[in-house]
């Protein structure tokens, strides 16, 4: 075979493998993170993370190290199957991998033991207890006689 045609049978393939080629592409972006928005408030810090088509049970949130917040995800979304045999997905745009890992340092402040999460209509939300700011030193005045 000469160069022109092999670079023929080489274009021909990747158009035909494309589609698995952007599949792949999508499933990887899809796997980079999760959306994460951070509320700074006087008595607590809330973590609100996007985790669409997640249920509480795919999503472990701990405490690592006394001051390391980490949310991790295993979870699949589920894809709606055809109700009929032969039925095939034609696109898929949505990510049907929703893997991530976010870790997030905290304040001193933080209180690791008092720490809440819930997952409502596809948001994460975790709470994290502030502690109360340290008692600043009395200085007492002492009389010298």
């Amino acid at each position: 075979m000469n160069s022109v045609a092999t670079d023929v049978v080489s274009a021909v393939n990747e158009l035909i493998h494309l589609p698995e080629t952007i599949e792949k592409l999508l499933r990887r972006a899809c796997d980079a993170t999760a959306a994460v928005d951070i509320l700074d408030t006087p008595d607590n810090l809330i973590f609100y993370i996007d985790v669409p088509g997640l249920s509480k049970s795919d999503i472990r949130v701990t405490v690592e190290e006394e001051n390391t917040l980490v949310i991790k995800s295993n979870g699949k979304r589920k894809r709606e199957e055809g109700e009929e045999e032969g039925c095939k997905y034609v696109r898929l745009e949505r990510c049907g991998s929703t893997k991530f890992v976010r870790k997030f340092r905290l304040p001193e402040n933080s209180n690791a033991a008092a720490v809440t999460a819930k997952c409502e209509n596809g948001v994460l939300t975790i709470t994290v207890e502030k502690l109360p700011p340290p008692q600043k030193p009395k200085t007492v005045q002492v009389a010298i006689s």
